[in-house]
């Protein structure tokens, strides 16, 4: 395996404990997560060591980050930690037909809405009633960012493509609720970040 293709993301040594502390209260007891959008695969391989009673199933899009996935992947010793399978988010069919619980850490943004209702619609086809929708990352509220820095963020995001930008919790909740979820909680987390958590709805 090249450990070269390894990404490293300096955020995530700052963000990976408190997620995974949310992460430990929502999450089943037993089953597959599927992390969509997994990025260098850091958070996957981490979580994966810390949560050995899952599977972790880690999926991209960009082949550079399914090569540092797995680079991630051959470094640690977690052999509940799956292959990484290519998935887009927007599309409407997934490798994957079924999880126990989907986790998307950063991506909501830094993609088109479509991949934001891409996600619900493909979480609502695998999850089953009471599965898990874990979202994190910078959140509007109330049409409002909640730190200068978020605005920052936004506005160079949007730079880089009209499509991109900080999504409103207002309107993630609304895609959700329209995609058979009930919003549960929301995690006020370092740097002005947000989890938010759903549940399937049962229909």
């Amino acid at each position: 395996m090249n450990t070269s293709a390894a990404r490293f993301a300096p955020a995530v040594a700052r963000n990976r404990d408190p997620i995974l502390a949310v992460l430990r209260r929502v999450l089943p007891a037993r089953g597959t997560v599927l992390e969509i959008a997994s990025g260098s695969g850091e958070h996957a391989a981490y979580f994966a060591a810390a949560l050995p009673h899952l599977f972790w199933q880690p999926a991209d899009i960009d082949p550079d980050a399914l090569a540092s996935i797995s680079a991630h992947r051959a470094a640690t010793d977690a052999p509940n930690l799956l292959h990484p399978i290519e998935l887009d988010a927007a599309s409407p069919e997934w490798p994957e037909t079924r999880a126990d619980a989907i986790v998307s850490i950063n991506m909501i943004h830094i993609a088109p809405w479509a991949a934001a209702a891409g996600l619900m619609a493909g979480a609502a086809r695998l999850l089953a009633p009471g599965g898990v929708l874990y979202l994190y990352g910078p959140f509007m509220e109330d049409g409002r960012h909640t730190a200068p820095s978020n605005a920052a963020f936004d506005a160079s995001l949007r730079a880089r493509d009209p499509e991109w930008g900080v999504r409103d919790t207002a309107d993630v909740r609304n895609l959700a609720e329209h995609s058979g979820f009930d919003f549960v909680e929301r995690v006020a987390m370092p740097a002005n970040n947000l989890s938010l958590v759903f549940r399937r709805r049962a229909t």
